[in-house]
């Protein structure tokens, strides 16, 4: 077998490993003295006026309330029926650019060693992937954005104003797409709810199947 072809069938292969997502990781704070579901009723409404009734923050609400009916509570028809205020915000700002350069490990023969690419090849979970290019000398160069991404989500009883849960969740990722980034901040914010008051945990939500 020659030495082009030795080269390229593990470099394939490995490409195709890279291909597969990676987990997406968020730190979630929470403080909360929730009462157990009982059927409350709830309506969830956006921390900034600028977003409400728009059709992106009503489809991040409705995964929101979807999370909540599967606790138990149920969704009222609107904020002045419900026992329980909801309130959502979400964003995600304008990134950091990132720059390493390092030695390239096995450069020979004009090829570059297949083993140097990781299995985060372009997950944009990951914190930054990989798009190198090579001065022709052996030295590496990473260049990437990194975007913070937030959630919170706070929740009041409408009788009285009572603060019953605050809860915060962040993530770091190559990508400011919010429409890949809010519903994992959701499932992750929804994640062991309501927490254990005071604590911050990093959850781990896996990466949809691919059906392919």
């Amino acid at each position: 077998m020659s030495l082009v072809r030795r080269l390229l069938i593990p470099a394939a292969a490995l490409l195709a490993l890279g291909a597969c997502a990676a987990p997406f990781r968020a730190d979630v704070a929470r403080f909360q003295q929730m009462p157990p579901p009982q059927g409350q009723s709830f309506y969830v409404q956006a921390a900034d006026p600028a977003k409400a009734g728009g059709l992106e923050f009503e489809t991040y609400a409705n995964l929101v309330a979807i999370e909540m009916e599967q606790l138990g509570y149920r969704r009222a028809a609107g904020p002045e029926s419900a026992e329980l205020a909801v309130t959502l915000d979400y964003g995600v700002d304008n990134g950091r650019e990132r720059i390493v350069t390092r030695p390239t490990a096995g450069y020979f023969g004009g090829f570059h060693d297949p083993w140097y690419w990781s299995h985060h090849w372009r997950s944009p979970y990951y914190w930054g992937w990989h798009d190198p290019w090579f001065d022709g000398f052996g030295t590496e160069i990473d260049s990437y954005t990194l975007y913070t991404s937030a959630l919170e989500l706070d929740i009041t009883r409408t009788a009285d104003g009572l603060a019953l849960f605050d809860g915060r969740a962040r993530a770091r990722s190559s990508d400011d797409d919010l429409t890949m980034l809010v519903p994992n901040l959701v499932e992750a914010m929804f994640t062991g709810f309501p927490g254990n008051s005071g604590e911050e945990v990093r959850i781990t939500i896996a990466p949809p199947e691919d059906d392919s």
